[in-house]
């Protein structure tokens, strides 16, 4: 800076658009081609975020569930079944809720076959 007062065509001049000069290598089609692009990435971008915003989970397959739990020890088994069982028949897991808290555990055949027949 020089120390000296800004002119008013000198401001006017500094808000214009900022432009390739007329006599750049590419002129009109190096401006295009930049607007295009300019575009193409702001097109890229929004619909990666749509579809980010308008994706869906998948619903939960119960025989991949049931798959999945056939591999875990009798009692975790138990516990993930009564799960899935509350899940899919709730007024059914009210009916063996009142004999969870008996001593002995529940039959692990019935359950897997209470489970089978409501999920």
């Amino acid at each position: 800076m020089t120390g000296e007062a800004i002119t008013e065509e000198t401001l006017q001049a500094s808000l214009h658009d900022i432009r390739l000069p007329s006599e750049a290598p590419g002129g009109f089609a190096a401006e295009l081609a930049a607007t295009l692009a300019l575009a193409c990435l702001g097109a890229l971008v929004l619909g990666a975020g749509m579809r980010l915003a308008t994706v869906r989970a998948r619903p939960p397959d119960p025989q991949s569930d049931l798959a999945r739990i056939a591999t875990l020890p009798d009692d975790a088994r138990r516990v993930a079944l009564l799960t899935l069982l509350k899940t899919h028949a709730p007024d059914r897991f009210e009916a063996l809720k009142q004999s969870l808290y008996r001593p002995e555990p529940l039959d692990l055949a019935e359950l897997q076959d209470e489970v089978a027949r409501h999920v």
